[in-house]
């Protein structure tokens, strides 16, 4: 997720520099991380609302007409059917995905710390224009700010958690950002389902205009932090970020990691065009993985289940209480799942929590698919409460599932497997097109719904039938492996990805000495 920068973690001999894992460490990964906690609020908060009728006959009436009629429909599947209604949700993706390249170069010239900053602002922005529209435009230009402070945050805090951590927990702590977003999610649903009881139409705002707490947060902790050793001394400022260094370390003797991040620094600014280096074909290997990760973790459908679960639940033939309570409970189980990563993606390993949740997956969509098919029909519904449970418990088996392995780790391998000459553009790249799927699953979620109904988890399943084949001959494991080694114990190890990496050396060898090849391909 993050872009821009470098992150020196341990010496070349794979010897872990010494750290502790100081309070101010602690202290500054909990404030960066509400970045997600903001983040998860817009992708709850956006499917409750929608599901609200106030909500729906200020801002699309044709919407609920249509949710109010018992008869007339095309189909029970089609009641949400609207492009609007789509691009209320949608509209904060695409704007992401606009702001990732400035955010870019934020995170490059200005540091991590100010551009959490300026994604705060963006935030408090979205959310008063939320709470306060009183027509869609205004509606989705609170949107659009909010995608904008997204696109910020998405950049920044990932890459201030990973070069704030020390080497043995960078796993952990970086799923903290994850974890958070699945906090903001549940936080999202408590808020829907308590403003939905609201009598006089104003409870929408209410649940759009919270929003300013996590906001607040973010802009509070980014005052509060201190920037990242690797942000300042890459702009120059070396004994600052020495002394950060030596703060945030909790020891005196820093030399070695300060000399090592020195270095780094100086081999990211020889990188004059870092977009056409991450093309070479030695880092294909990377650049394939980052892509492919982020366009399965939206094939999952998992998106689709977050941002319209109550949407989707009232299809089913929930009543609306029953639908938000049943997107509460789906959210706290993906809160619960997310801290199962954090203790088990460093000591299981990457591969097997992704190929364990590949099964668990598959299985609950097929089972969900199959009920749906039989028991919901376009124009009667005989979902009885046992089956409207069996299908709570396999959403819930699904949502869980991904929350202990596409969710954070779609994020987690491509931030630790790009060499620091290509780290910048790669996690670029990462990001973009994580936004863009985003987007096109949010803004066509509601009408494949409408026209393949049932089928739409049959749709998902058959993708992560076909990711689970990608993680088992694809992807290897990069578990304790530092960073800057992974071209040689992982890349040059893999019985497919070795092919790539090692061929420029050996031809370079053959015409001039590897430091002149090194310089040129960097």
């Amino acid at each position: 997720m993050p872009a821009g920068g470098f992150a020196a973690v341990s010496k070349n001999d794979g010897t872990m520099f010494e750290a502790k894992i100081t309070p101010i460490v602690v202290i500054s990964c909990v404030m960066a991380a509400t970045g997600g906690l903001m983040f998860g609020y817009d992708v709850g908060i956006s499917g409750g609302v929608t599901s609200m009728p106030d909500f729906l006959k200020k801002f699309f009436p044709v919407v609920y007409r249509k949710t109010q009629m018992k008869e007339g429909i095309d189909s029970n599947y089609c009641k949400y059917d609207n492009q609007g209604l789509q691009l209320f949700t949608s509209s904060l993706y695409l704007a992401g995905l606009t702001a990732t390249f400035f955010a870019s170069y934020t995170t490059r010239r200005l540091g991590r710390r100010l551009t959490m900053l300026i994604a705060g602002v963006f935030f408090i922005i979205g959310t008063v224009l939320n709470a306060t529209a009183e027509n869609l435009t205004m509606l989705i230009l609170g949107r659009i700010s909010l995608g904008c402070g997204v696109g910020f945050a998405n950049q920044a805090v990932p890459l201030f958690l990973s070069e704030i951590a020390p080497t043995r927990i960078r796993g952990g702590l970086n799923i903290l950002f994850q974890l958070n977003v699945t906090i903001g999610i549940l936080f999202a649903n408590l808020v829907n389902y308590g403003t939905s009881k609201i009598e006089g139409g104003w409870g929408w705002r209410l649940s759009l205009g919270l929003a300013g707490i996590p906001a607040g947060l973010l802009t509070l902790g980014a005052l509060m932090v201190v920037d990242t050793p690797s942000s300042l001394i890459e702009r120059g400022r070396l004994e600052e970020g020495k002394a950060v260094l030596r703060k945030i370390r909790g020891i005196d003797n820093v030399e070695p990691e300060f000399l090592e991040l020195v270095e780094a620094s100086r081999v990211a600014r020889e990188i004059k065009h870092p977009f056409r280096n991450l093309l070479k074909r030695r880092n294909r290997p990377q650049l394939v993985i980052a892509v492919a990760l982020q366009i399965f973790q939206q094939c999952t459908g998992i998106n689709a289940i977050m941002f319209y679960a109550p949407v989707l639940f009232n299809t089913l033939g929930f009543k609306s209480g029953a639908s938000l309570y049943s997107a509460v409970i789906t959210g706290a189980v993906n809160v619960a799942s997310t801290v199962v990563s954090i203790y088990s993606v460093d000591k299981v390993g990457r591969r097997m929590l992704l190929l364990e949740a590949g099964v668990q997956m598959f299985i609950s969509q097929l089972v969900i698919a199959i009920i749906l098919g039989i028991k919901v029909k376009d124009h009667s519904d005989d979902l009885t409460k046992s089956f409207a449970i069996l299908v709570v418990v396999m959403v819930c088996t699904f949502v869980s599932s991904f929350a202990w392995s596409w969710g954070p780790l779609g994020w987690l391998i491509p931030s630790e497997t790009f060499p620091l000459e290509t780290r910048s553009a790669g996690q670029s790249v990462t990001v973009c097109v994580n936004l863009l799927f985003t987007f096109v699953i949010a803004q066509a979620f509601l009408s494949m719904l409408c026209h393949l109904k049932s089928g739409i988890f049959l749709f998902f399943s058959s993708w992560v039938l076909i990711m689970s084949v990608f993680v088992l001959f694809l992807l290897p494991e990069t578990k304790n492996v530092p960073i800057e080694e992974m071209t040689e114990k992982v890349w040059k190890q893999h019985w497919f990805w070795r092919r790539f990496v090692g061929e420029d050396d050996i031809e370079c060898k053959k015409v001039r000495n590897l430091r002149s090849c090194s310089e040129e391909n960097y």
